[in-house]
């Protein structure tokens, strides 16, 4: 299989969270041509467990969307209203352990560059969906997943693999439905990975730190509305109420046993100017290199939006959207990439750690994981990558993918003599 084909093709029909319905279409179509198991739709994941679930019109329009763009209509009628996750299952000749690999598949709603220089927009591969752009190289995560898929479904191997094709991981969204349904519990070792992060291309860090605790919010401000002119004191502000949160949220001191970020990422209200506005919503988030001082930061953003609402006299709601956890990477798995990369001549550079520094919800797969026995890790493999993660121009050197796809096979077939 042409994994960079494969990898351009989904680059140009890019699908945020729980709308990735044509990319889980195809890799469903793919799975079971290989002879895996195929589980998606509702059997994939805990639908009430979603975080951060788009509006019924967003779904509805991203469905039709994909429909029109090659989806099969008789797979994704099964993941309407946001189930999008898909897990294949594919068992040895012998009975043995069972591992699991996570890749995510959605993007993200950045426009992305048309500049020349820009590889995609050269090469003709550029996203054909306005406003939206894979640009955290999940794209190339699923592709990898599918190009390990063919790899293994000769059998040769003992015991059980599972391959999760994650909806949601922007916001940290996704991996909680799918660890609530149960699907990892069964697993010993689980291996989880993300291409560029800086490093250079030959560059392996079998696990990784700093990684950041988080939880995302969505506050709604309910006022009341009124005649500016008229009767301004009839009404009440609930765009002022959100504006007094977002000042003292970013307010907050820092903390001295750690390292922690707030931010309020989203800010919209009023309905013109001549009307007071009685609605506001605002999106936030919190992270700290510790859940428990995540958990204190949330507690105090949560104090500041209840009683910025109670100020101006607002009924306030606050939803939480997403939320992930540190990651502790377990030595052994560590020992076993590293081995299995000495075998690959792509990889010049072979490290134990990489840092992070962000936020990921593969966090909560691998902490189910290590909570009902078993291990894992959190891989970075090296790409130069022209512009940052989430910006317009990001992109990958495609020269990673194929050593990827070699390392998680041999780390696979290690782990399932």
């Amino acid at each position: 299989m042409d994994i960079i084909a494969l990898r351009r093709d989904l680059h140009q029909y890019p699908e945020v969270g729980f709308t990735e319905f044509r990319t889980a279409s195809k890799v469903v179509e793919i799975l079971d041509s290989l002879g895996y198991q195929v589980i998606y739709g509702e059997d994939a994941l805990d639908k009430a467990a979603r975080r951060g679930l788009p509006d019924d019109d967003e779904l509805t329009e991203a469905y039709e969307r994909a429909l029109e763009h090659g989806a099969n209509r008789e797979i994704v009628e099964r993941m309407k209203g946001g189930l999008t996750a898909v897990i294949g299952v594919l068992e040895g000749k012998e009975p043995g352990p069972t591992i699991a690999f996570r890749f995510d598949m959605d993007a993200l709603p950045v426009q992305e560059s048309k500049d020349a220089d820009h590889l995609p927009s050269k090469e003709g591969f550029i996203s054909k969906f306005e406003g939206n752009m894979h640009a955290c190289a999940h794209d190339a995560h699923t592709a990898i997943g599918i190009g390990l898929a063919e790899k293994l479904a000769d059998r040769q191997f003992s015991g059980t693999v599972k391959l999760i094709f994650q909806p949601a991981e922007e916001g940290a969204r996704g991996a909680h439905a799918v660890a609530e349904k149960g699907h990892v519990d069964d697993v010993q070792s689980i291996y989880c990975l993300h291409l560029g992060f800086g490093y250079p291309l030959g560059a392996i860090y079998a696990g990784s730190t700093d990684w950041l605790a988080t939880t995302k919010m969505l506050t709604h401000f309910h006022g009341i509305p009124s005649h500016t002119g008229m009767s301004p004191e009839t009404g009440r502000n609930a765009l002022l109420g959100a504006a007094t949160a977002l000042i003292n949220i970013h307010s907050l001191p820092r903390y001295s046993g750690g390292s922690t970020r707030v931010g309020v990422g989203i800010l919209e209200g009023g309905t013109a100017s001549n009307i007071t506005p009685y609605f506001a919503k605002m999106v936030s988030e919190t992270r700290a290199d510790s859940e428990e001082i995540n958990e204190d930061l949330e507690k105090r953003v949560r104090t500041i939006l209840s009683n910025s609402a109670e100020m101006h006299e607002l009924k306030e709601e606050t939803f939480i959207i997403g939320k992930g956890t540190t990651i502790t990477c377990d030595e052994e798995l560590i020992d076993l990439v590293l081995e299995e990369a000495k075998e690959i001549k792509e990889f010049d550079s072979l490290n134990r750690y990489g840092q992070a520094n962000g936020g990921e919800d593969a966090s909560l797969l691998i902490k189910r994981v290590q909570k009902c026995g078993g291990k894992g890790t959190y891989m970075i493999v090296g790409t130069p990558i022209p512009a940052a993660h989430h910006h317009q121009k990001f992109d990958i050197d495609e020269a990673v993918m194929e050593p990827t796809v070699k390392l998680l096979e041999k780390v696979a077939r290690k782990e399932l003599r």
